[in-house]
């Protein structure tokens, strides 16, 4: 009996030229870019709050999180919802591009340091045909500290 290949889903952004990927569970929705209003005294790359359909989300700039230039927002520019940590967050990206799936025994370790990223913020590497994909592992893209100050936030804007 052959046993069937395990996929997952993964939803594919763009920062830079670099392609990255988060699975499908931990997205809630995408969003065009809109207005964020800032909150005073929180770390460069936390941006503000926006209200989604009346929820306060903390919305974060992965460029900044990552210390990637910055880039100015257009047409393309999204906010991925993601559930990270049992809060949901907003991440700003340069462009959304699709979802895929990825066969298991594509996903390979993470080096040391890809596009300039960590490799604790990632969970591996897919290679498909020509493409190659960087996997984030949202946990760890917000620490448990950085998790407690966007729950403070959260609560003072509503």
């Amino acid at each position: 009996m052959k046993t069937k290949k395990r996929e997952m889903k993964v939803i594919v952004f763009q920062l830079l030229d670099e392609e990255y990927g988060v699975d499908i569970h931990q997205v809630k929705s995408i969003e065009r870019n809109q207005d964020i209003t800032r909150v005073p005294r929180t770390p460069s790359f936390v941006k503000g709050v926006i209200n989604l359909r009346g929820v306060v989300t903390p919305v974060i700039d992965l460029r900044s999180r990552f210390e990637l230039p910055e880039a100015v927002h257009t047409e393309e520019t999204r906010i991925v919802i993601v559930n990270a940590n049992d809060l949901e967050v907003g991440m700003i990206v340069d462009a959304a591009n699709d979802v895929i799936d990825v066969p298991d025994d594509s996903v390979e370790p993470a080096p040391e340091v890809v596009g300039g990223i960590d490799a604790e913020y990632l969970d591996g590497v897919v290679k498909l045909d020509r493409r190659l994909l960087i996997l984030l592992n949202l946990e760890k893209v917000l620490n448990p500290d950085e998790i407690i100050e966007l729950r403070k936030m959260k609560e003072t804007k509503e």
